[in-house]
This record gives structure tokens, C-alpha cells and sequence, in this order.
């Protein structure tokens, strides 16, 4: 049994309309032969791929009028029960002349979120001109065409190829910026959040149950629709494994170099470079001082002297608007030679999650900075700052070879779980 989905409001938004929708359709009654206009014969052949690159997957992108307005990048599909324009298009087209008919019924996508239109509005739409408009066509996303009737004859209109695969280059940009930005703003916490991120947060809160466990009352979140018997498990494994988190910078706990400890290895023959600082506005300044203090507070940095390499800190812009303090090791990642450790493709990572019932993810909070580095090394790794010079203890960001240290770690860690009921990566993020 496959049960379709429909969506949207097609024939009005009220629950009369539904209704009357619904029973045309238990009515509904096959047209004949006889009964048909007599159109012709539309038909998609190996002569309609010239000048097309085939073999692809692009969608079918066309130009249309609309009210009056010459609207590009439209994408033509096979179906659907609703027409949508976004916001910002309906900004540019003149639409006061139209009247906007009020929706209750919200959009559901397939990841499940729903998203309420602002309205329906009914424009007129031309596809080319007479006496070749567009009317009762037929799309070939394949063919790259969209055929119609035009008399007796086959009107067609051509899709553009190149302007579809920019569109699709750009919405994976767009959506991946747009991801980093709910993430980095959920993380943040509630307060502050603009509306959207706020709502994001709300439908996380609302799949979700507060457990409040240990004598600290430590808290975790959990899923509101697991098995009772698995929530039951989940907390009693929660409840004896409390030691393993932290809630605080200052509770992370650091690697034995026993097991763990992030070495440069310098070539030999290599000059050391001192970059020479680099001046920064007061704002700047003080989002640098920020940040150097927390790390002082949480122990993974010390102030040097006579450092051998010595590196400026750079700030990057966040997705969120605010800044992020790196280290530019450029000249030091140049004088290490590459660690061949082998990383996992993470697509043989997805394939094995295939078939099982649960998939969990753990996101370890700071896991550069719980392996220590090797204490010969650290005053290699200084940087230069208005408040003084100082140096890492612990494995910085921006290092060569730091992602090679740290699979190499988990490898160890999940040697028994590894492949069995685990399976560890590296975030490309990092």
C-alpha cells in the first residue's frame, strides 16, 4: 500500500471547498475518445536532445509573463496541487490591482515543517505570444522542452539548461548558509533569537521532554515519542554515565598523553617566522581580549616569552554576524609534514547506518581542546595579541594534521564499537 500525499489548497480554503473537491473527484467520470478535443499528437523523440547536454538532471527552467512582469528562473514540474511565489518575488510584481484571498490551511514540506502562506492571488500567466501561447502542455524535464498545442500543429517552448544548474548551485549555497545560521543561532540559546530562529527553537522544544537527573540536577533533553521501554533504558544509561558530560567549559576533563597528544613534527631544515602583529580597530579589539580571557579561564592557554614561532590571530565573520577568533598558522602548517592517518569517506558512514531502527548523534563540545599537545611544541603555536603573547597547551584549531589526530583518537576510544554500533567522523566544519 502507497499512500499519496496532497497538499495545498486547490480548489479554495474553506472546509466546503475540500469537501466539494472531494466529492468531484468520488464522481469523477473518464472522458472518451469522442469526447476530447482534437489536438495533436504530442510526442518527445532523440530529436528533441539537440542541443541538450544529456545525459543530466537538470530541472526545467523557463521565462514567463506574469502580470505584466517578466519573471525568469521559473521552474516547470509535473504536477503539483499548489503554485507558490515567495515573498520576495510578489515585492518586485505591482499587486495592489489584485486582491488577496485569506488561507488558514499551512504548506507541510516532506522533512514534515509546516509553513503558512501569506495568501492565495490569482495573476494572469503568459507563455509566449499569439498565436503561440502556452496551453494544455506537456513538460519533458529530460527533453529540456515544454510541448503545447497550437491548431493542428506543436508549439515548444525551450528550457535553459545553464540557468537551471545555476539555480540549483545557488539554493545549495543559499540553504547551507541558512542552515549554519539556525544552528548557530539555536546554540546560542532563546534569548535574543529573531522571530524565525525562535520558531525553530519552539518545534525543537515541542518534540522534546526536559529529564532532570543526579544530585546536581544536571539536564538532558530526549524525544517525547520514544518506546517507553527505550526511555526507560535511555535515562538509566543517562543516570550512570553523568561523569562523561560537562555543562561548563571549565568541567571538560583533558587526555592523558597516554592516550592521546597532538605532536607538530617539524622539519628540520625549516626557518622559524615571527608574522609581524597586525593592527585591529577597538572593536575588534575587544571581541579578541573576550576571547583570549575565556580561554585563559578555561586552561587552554598560557602567556610565553620568547616564543620561537609566533602567528597574528585573524577574525572571521559568522553566519550569526558576530566574530570568531582564529590563528593564522599558515607558516607553521608549511613546516609540518602531512599525517597520513586515513579518514573515513563519509558516505560509506551514511550507508551503514542503513537497516537499523535508531540512529543517535553525539556532537563532542570542544574536542580539539581536551588533547593535550606535546609541551615542546606549544611555544610554537604562540600568537600575538594587544594583551601580550601566549601560547596553547591544548590542540588548537587551524592546525595541520589536528583532524588526523583527532580520528586517530576516536579510532582508539570506539576500537570495540567501531563498525558494530558506531561509527566516528571528523565535522568538515572544523
Amino acid at each position: 500500500m502507497i499512500h499519496m500525499i496532497l497538499g495545498g489548497a486547490t480548489d479554495g480554503d474553506s472546509g466546503r471547498a475540500w469537501k466539494a473537491h472531494g466529492r468531484r473527484m468520488e464522481n469523477f467520470e473518464i472522458s472518451r475518445g469522442a469526447d476530447l478535443p482534437q489536438d495533436p499528437v504530442i510526442s518527445f523523440g532523440s530529436e528533441n536532445l539537440r542541443g541538450i547536454v544529456a545525459p543530466h538532471n537538470d530541472a526545467l527552467v523557463v521565462t514567463a509573463t506574469i502580470a505584466n512582469y517578466n519573471v525568469a528562473r521559473i521552474f516547470i514540474d509535473n504536477g503539483s496541487s499548489v503554485n507558490i511565489l515567495f515573498k520576495s518575488t510578489l515585492g518586485q510584481i505591482k499587486v495592489e490591482r489584485f486582491e488577496f484571498n485569506p488561507v488558514s490551511t499551512p504548506l507541510y514540506g516532506f522533512a514534515g515543517h509546516a509553513i503558512m502562506p501569506l495568501g492565495q492571488i490569482t495573476l494572469p500567466l503568459s507563455l509566449g505570444r499569439d498565436p503561440r501561447r502556452v496551453f494544455r502542455a506537456v513538460a519533458s524535464t529530460y527533453h529540456q522542452k515544454l510541448k503545447f498545442p497550437v491548431g493542428k500543429e506543436v508549439g515548444v517552448l525551450y528550457g535553459d539548461e545553464k540557468v537551471a544548474r545555476r539555480c540549483y548551485e545557488r539554493i545549495v549555497k543559499e540553504e547551507g548558509k541558512r542552515a549554519r545560521v539556525e544552528v548557530n543561532m539555536i546554540r546560542r540559546g532563546r534569548s535574543g533569537l529573531p522571530m524565525v530562529m525562535r520558531e525553530v527553537q519552539e518545534v525543537m522544544d515541542e518534540n522534546l521532554e526536559i529529564v532532570t537527573l543526579g544530585p546536581d540536577k544536571k539536564t538532558f533533553r530526549i524525544a517525547l515519542d520514544l518506546d517507553p521501554k527505550v526511555r526507560e533504558e535511555l535515562i538509566t544509561c543517562l543516570q550512570a554515565n553523568l561523569s562523561g558530560f560537562a555543562w561548563s567549559v571549565q568541567e571538560l576533563t583533558r587526555m592523558s598523553p597516554d592516550v592521546a597528544e597532538h605532536r607538530l613534527n617539524i622539519l628540520p631544515n625549516s626557518r622559524p617566522v615571527k608574522q609581524k602583529k597586525r593592527h585591529f580597530g577597538p572593536e575588534k579589539d575587544r571581541v579578541i581580549k573576550n576571547e583570549v580571557g575565556e580561554l585563559l579561564n578555561a586552561g587552554h592557554i598560557r602567556e610565553v616569552q620568547f616564543p620561537t614561532w609566533l602567528s597574528n590571530v585573524v577574525l572571521v565573520p559568522k553566519s550569526s554576524g558576530k566574530w570568531r577568533m582564529c590563528v593564522d598558522f599558515r607558516d607553521l602548517n608549511k613546516a609540518c609534514p602531512k599525517d597520513c592517518y586515513p579518514l573515513p569517506r563519509i558516505d560509506q558512514l551514511v550507508d551503514s547506518t542503513a537497516g537499523h531502527q535508531y540512529l543517535c548523534m553525539m556532537d563532542v563540545y570542544q574536542g580539539y581542546h581536551q588533547i593535550p599537545l606535546a609541551v615542546e611544541d606549544q611555544d610554537k603555536v604562540s600568537f600575538i595579541t594587544s594583551e601580550g603573547n601566549f601560547c596553547y597547551v591544548v590542540m588548537p584549531f587551524g592546525l595541520k594534521n589536528s583532524g588526523a589526530t583527532y580520528q586517530r583518537l576516536m579510532d582508539r576510544v570506539f576500537s570495540e564499537q567501531m563498525v558494530r554500533n558506531v561509527e566516528v567522523y571528523v565535522d568538515a566544519s572544523w
